[in-house]
């Protein structure tokens, strides 16, 4: 148990320990209401299957006034997926960096990686999780949990995921989180290049999205965490699993380990 009050270890000396990221230590459940929290995950099983569903047809399927369903998905940072113009209205400091990928190969691991963020549904409340993924190999290189959708945690996973390696090209979405001066600065400061996915267009980061129906159907959905803790436990074994054991049909049947080079020794020592 992590005590902010022991002088002799600081909490950053404690969950380090402890194998958790200090981040968790100040964790704080969403405060919404148990009905609005089981409208939220309905939300989200809907919004996975259909992407493409405003608040409007949310609404409609789901049996909800449309302010509400607004309301809720604004809260889990979703938003319908479709071409249209820039209107949004951005922070002048934020640079929108152009699309690299259009027709480029992928041919080897660390030529291209990629983030985003999802809502994770718990029992009580919810969070946000971020991940940095291999195209190539799909490994999962590192990843963090949030009870916010600040920027510090998507920092937090890109330090982790630079500090084992170097991509040529790092891709994100348009979110605030990404175009910050924080995270495309460090990018740069490695020497690699930015690129951005069009507005609305959810196929320009396919296999971050791939990576969420994955998590979701095979451990969140299933597992119902009760906290942000147990959450972290579980999804933590489930990206080992993920990464070492969970052969993927596009990769000709190997683990993501395998294909990024990794693979044969990390597979035997998790079976042993």
């Amino acid at each position: 148990m992590v005590d902010p009050t022991d002088v002799r270890l600081s909490v950053r000396r404690q969950c380090e320990l402890l194998g958790l990221p200090r981040s968790s230590w100040y964790y704080e459940l969403g405060g919404e209401t148990m009905a609005n929290l089981a409208l939220m995950r309905s939300i989200d099983e809907q919004y996975l299957k259909t992407p493409f569903f405003g608040s409007r047809r949310m609404a409609i399927e789901l049996e909800i006034n449309r302010k509400h369903a607004q309301r809720l998905m604004r809260v889990m940072g979703l938003e319908a997926i479709y071409p249209r113009p820039r209107t949004t209205q951005r922070d002048l400091q934020h640079r929108i960096y152009p699309y690299l990928l259009r027709n480029v190969v992928i041919e080897r691991p660390d030529h291209v990686w990629s983030t985003d963020i999802t809502y994770v549904p718990l029992a009580t409340g919810y969070v946000y999780l971020t991940a940095v993924i291999d195209w190539f190999s799909r490994r999962v290189l590192s990843w963090r949990l949030s009870n916010s959708l600040e920027g510090r945690f998507c920092l937090e996973a890109l330090d982790e995921a630079l500090g084992n390696g170097r991509p040529e090209i790092f891709n994100t979405d348009q979110g605030s989180q990404f175009t910050s001066l924080a995270f495309t600065g460090r990018l740069e400061q490695c020497g690699v290049a930015v690129s951005m996915d069009g507005r609305g267009r959810a196929l320009d980061n396919v296999f971050v999205e791939r990576l969420w129906r994955s998590v979701k159907y095979e451990n969140v959905y299933l597992c119902d965490y009760e906290t942000p803790r147990a959450a972290e436990r579980g999804l933590a074994a489930y990206f080992r699993f993920y990464n070492e054991l969970r052969p993927h049909q596009s990769l000709a049947y190997r683990t993501p380990a395998e294909a990024y080079g990794c693979g044969a020794e990390n597979k035997q020592n998790f079976r042993r």
